[in-house]
C-alpha cells in the first residue's frame, strides 16, 4: 500500500481518482452512510453536535485505509487543490471553507503521482506547502 504523508494530499487525490473519474471504488457516500443511521442531513448533525469543524471519524477512517495502487496514481495528469472538492464534503459536510481544517502543508507526495503534469487552484485553494511554485517548476509541473 502507498503510504502517503500528507493525509489532505492524499483526499485531493481521492477527490480525482474517486469522485471525478470514477475508478477508485467503492465510493465513500458519507450521506448514505449517515442515512442508515438514522441521520438525515448531515450538516444539521454535525452543527448540533459540534463537530463541524473537524474530519468526521468515519470518514477519516475509510480514507486513511483506503489503498490507492500505483497503476491508478500513474493515471493522475492534474490536481486540483480549491476548497470546494467534492471529498470535502463527504469529510466534514459542514466546512465552510473558511479554516485550515483540509491545508495541505507538504509537496512530498508528488513522489508518488510520476506522470502528474498540471495543477490548479495553487493560490486560491487549500495548498499552504511552502516553496510551492518552485517545486511544480523544479519538477516541470504545469501550475496556475
Amino acid at each position: 500500500m502507498t503510504a502517503f504523508k500528507d493525509f489532505n494530499f492524499k483526499l485531493v487525490v481521492i477527490d480525482v481518482l474517486m469522485y471525478r473519474q470514477g475508478l477508485l471504488t467503492p465510493v465513500f457516500d458519507l450521506d448514505a452512510r449517515m442515512r442508515e443511521r438514522g441521520i438525515d442531513i448531515p450538516a444539521v448533525y454535525v452543527l448540533e453536535n459540534d463537530v463541524d469543524d473537524e474530519v468526521l471519524d468515519e470518514s477519516r477512517t475509510f480514507f486513511q485505509e483506503l489503498a490507492i495502487g500505483d497503476e491508478l496514481l500513474a493515471g493522475i495528469e492534474t490536481l486540483c487543490f480549491d476548497a470546494g472538492q467534492e471529498i470535502y464534503r463527504h469529510c466534514a459536510p459542514a466546512w465552510g471553507g473558511e479554516d485550515d481544517l483540509f491545508d495541505i502543508r507538504s509537496l512530498e507526495d508528488l513522489a508518488l503521482l510520476p506522470n502528474l503534469k498540471r495543477v490548479t487552484a495553487v493560490d486560491d485553494g487549500v495548498l499552504v506547502a511552502p516553496g510551492k511554485w518552485e517545486t511544480f517548476a523544479a519538477r516541470g509541473i504545469e501550475a496556475s
